[in-house]
């Protein structure tokens, strides 16, 4: 199977996943109460869980060490959509909260659960190390300016609290590179069991997504022109603009795919959750992640389909 193939089923399971979500609620199996605690169990056990053990499994530390230049590939990508996400404000006449907000979802993209199995299966040597390195910046990023960009005009609620980036997934990494570092390897029971749990990531974060869309009035949200913005600028125009952009620096073929690759994943879920918790618009940025992750599945392949004919 080519890389495309694996790609195109990848998304054909989270489509799947999504329809499930939205079955189980329509049927009355579930309710929005019972997504939430989905949703904490994703959190803040099985994509931590996940991250570290494939990580431990599958990463070397020479591999680490060649991969340090992902560091300031994803400074560039921020600072490049950080841009993107000011003009393209402008341009829809945003303001306020939703102005902040449409920045935060132009930025932060859903890598934890879409965009480590797409990149994982693609290449499943080194592709966990490559989502890793870039989580440190990305965990960094969220935590710092994410939490000022959902916070609304609150300047109270705008002060950033280093302990933020205490959090499992930023725990779950730090152990994963101690581990390579120092060669130390989990037991088999231990590994097998820590494998099933991280299994359950992808599939339980998809199947919430899906029960929240099915709550939400969807028609009105497609209806808004500004989330198409993000869908052209950030998932469309800019990773084939950055992919052309890392064919002129010295890195490898791996790391330029998935660096465009994780620059193309739909808005993040955890925007919705700051913004709730922070009390800005949290309705806003769940139309956000419906309108990119529905538009996610046709354009993730396209822009895979055009990396083969940029070379």
């Amino acid at each position: 199977m080519n890389t495309f193939s694996i790609l195109t089923a990848q998304i054909g399971m989270f489509v799947i996943y999504m329809l499930a979500g939205v079955i189980l609620i329509r049927t009355r199996v579930m309710n929005r109460e019972n997504l939430e605690v989905i949703s904490k169990f994703v959190i803040k056990l099985a994509l931590p869980v996940m991250i570290f053990i494939n990580t431990v499994n599958g990463v070397e530390r020479k591999t680490l060490f060649h991969s340090l230049s992902i560091f300031l590939i994803a400074g560039i990508m921020y600072i490049c959509l950080f841009l993107l996400s000011y003009i393209s404000g402008i341009f829809f006449h945003l303001h306020g909260n939703h102005r902040q907000l449409y920045s935060a979802m132009s930025v932060f993209g859903n890598v934890g659960f879409m965009g480590i199995p797409i990149v994982t299966s693609i290449y499943p040597e080194n592709g966990m190390l490559y989502i890793c390195v870039f989580t440190i910046i990305d965990q960094l990023m969220l935590w710092t300016a994410g939490v000022r960009l959902t916070s609304g005009t609150d300047s109270q609620k705008n002060r950033f609290d280093f302990r933020k980036l205490i959090n499992p997934v930023t725990v779950s990494i730090l152990l994963a590179v101690i581990c390579v570092l120092t060669g130390i390897r989990l037991p088999d029971v231990l590994n097998n069991s820590l494998q099933k749990i991280g299994q359950t990531a992808t599939p339980l974060a998809m199947i919430y997504l899906g029960g929240v869309f099915a709550c939400i009035d969807v028609l009105k949200n497609i209806q808004r022109l500004d989330y198409y913005g993000i869908v052209i600028l950030k998932m469309l125009l800019f990773p084939l603009f950055f992919y052309v952009l890392l064919g002129y620096l010295p890195v490898s073929s791996e790391i330029r795919t998935t660096m465009a690759l994780t620059s193309a994943m739909p808005v993040m879920s955890s925007v919705v959750m700051m913004a709730n918790t922070y009390g800005s618009d949290g309705d806003y940025a769940m139309g956000g992640i419906l309108v990119t992750t529905i538009c996610s599945v046709f354009t993730l392949p396209f822009i895979y389909w055009i990396f083969h004919f940029i070379g």
